[in-house]
């Protein structure tokens, strides 16, 4: 009999959340510095808003198919390394960009770079599977990243937009993320060599007892949650994927929308996107606090239902006062659906098989929302853009409240099965 339970998950620590949520905010940087990537991309290379953009959305596409396809080794004893190595091709990456004023080296640094951060975007997403009540962990991810990013979104154009200044940023940070990398929780996997090796050398022969068939019995009706994990874990990728075209092309829409129909003014639009990130840590510290206690399914599908209805009102909203409320409340809505959206995910599969490439899905997703959002108003104009945008999240709720109803049959069957059994000698 041995203590060691390599397939349990472990509590939320300060060394293994400083390492998790770091590394995950090294990953999903760029595209938060975006707006300001393009500006110094725009002065080192001296071209237009147009080809800086394009450059930028390669360098995001580089983090998402990266992740993507380097989510499959975070899932086991490689996690670590990827992390390392996603990192330190970060910190070389965008390094040069920021100190090489060679054109073609800062393009080529900054896909370097955006590749290297698909591998930290991968690695983070996985750890989070390997903590207890993956609800509340997901919540403190949110607080960490929107505090975190909050502060350098502010503190970067203080310091400045040239490329030494982003680029560096984004650098130092990868950096950082590097040195606290080895308190990244592993994958609890069990190499099934070792389980035979230790059986073959030490042969036991446990007599049929009471115990044996309620273990049995346990681990058929665990079977059933885990085909559906399976199943559920596609399903919650592809939805998350649309959902993610739903909810930024909104963002990408917000400025040109707010100016066309509500007369929003720059500082208004300055104000609804501070509010939004304000609604997002408020949406952190509820999740926090409510953790699993109102189960998965029930709040994704209000919350994807509500944030629909919020993006309705939003395009026939012609008042700028209402139009930043309304923009703050369904970005609020919108944070605590992500969060829901990466509990279920990490829910799903202890080795974080699903929360992996999760985050990486969402950046394909939404690289290209900008240009999908210009088409959608253009054939639909604002009001069917908005309209439009709500019927998807009406629709993508069915499919979520699946992957969110599996998610919880699949944690309390892995819990049952993790209980220990009183076996009398």
């Amino acid at each position: 009999m041995t203590d060691l339970d390599v397939s349990a998950r472990v509590p939320l620590r300060l060394p293994t959340a400083t390492a998790t949520f770091t590394i995950g905010i090294a990953g999903y940087l760029g595209v938060n510095l975006s707006p300001y990537m393009i500006t110094a991309l725009q002065g080192a290379l001296g071209s237009d808003v147009l080809t800086a953009s394009w450059i930028v959305t390669g360098a995001l596409l580089a983090t998402a198919i990266t992740g993507l396809a380097i989510a499959p080794l975070c899932a086991g004893p490689r996690r670590l390394l990827v992390a390392r190595v996603g990192l330190a091709l970060a910190v070389l990456g965008f390094g040069a960009a920021a100190l090489v004023g060679v054109p073609a080296v800062v393009v080529i640094g900054l896909l370097v770079g955006g590749a290297g951060a698909g591998g930290a975007v991968a690695a983070s997403g996985a750890a989070l599977a390997a903590f207890t009540n993956p609800d509340r962990v997901a919540g403190f991810n949110g607080l960490a990243n929107r505090a975190i990013v909050t502060v350098i979104l502010a503190v970067v154009p203080l310091i400045g937009l040239a490329p030494i200044d982003v680029f560096g940023a984004l650098a130092l940070f990868a950096l950082i993320a590097l040195v606290v990398s080895g308190w990244l929780p592993a994958a609890p996997v069990l190499a099934p060599k070792a389980g035979a090796a230790i059986a073959e050398a030490v042969p036991v022969e446990v007599p049929e007892t009471a115990a044996i068939p309620a273990m049995r019995a346990r681990a058929a009706a665990s079977a059933r949650p885990g085909r559906l994990a399976t199943i559920a874990g596609f399903v919650l990728l592809a939805t998350f994927a649309l959902w993610a075209v739903s909810e930024d092309s909104l963002w990408a829409m917000a400025g040109v929308m707010g100016a066309a129909q509500a007369s929003l003014t720059p500082e208004g639009l300055g104000l609804a996107l501070s509010g939004a990130t304000a609604g997002g840590l408020v949406g952190s510290v509820l999740l926090m606090i409510v953790g699993n206690r109102l189960g998965r399914a029930v709040p994704l599908v209000v919350l994807l239902v509500l944030g629909g209805v919020l993006k309705i009102v939003e395009g026939f909203t012609t008042d700028q006062t209402s139009f930043i409320v309304v923009f703050i409340a369904w970005n609020t809505v919108y944070a605590i659906a992500f969060m829901y959206f990466v509990s279920t995910s990490a829910a799903l599969d202890v080795d974080g098989r699903w929360s992996g490439p999760l985050l990486a899905v969402y950046l394909v997703g939404s690289a290209l929302t900008p240009v999908i959002g210009a088409a959608l108003v253009e054939v639909f104009g604002f009001q069917g853009f908005a309209v439009v945008l709500g019927i998807a999240s009406f629709v993508l709720a069915v499919p979520a409240a699946f992957a969110a109803h599996v998610s919880t049959l699949h944690e309390r069957a892995e819990r049952a099965t993790a209980e220990p059994e009183e076996v009398l000698a």
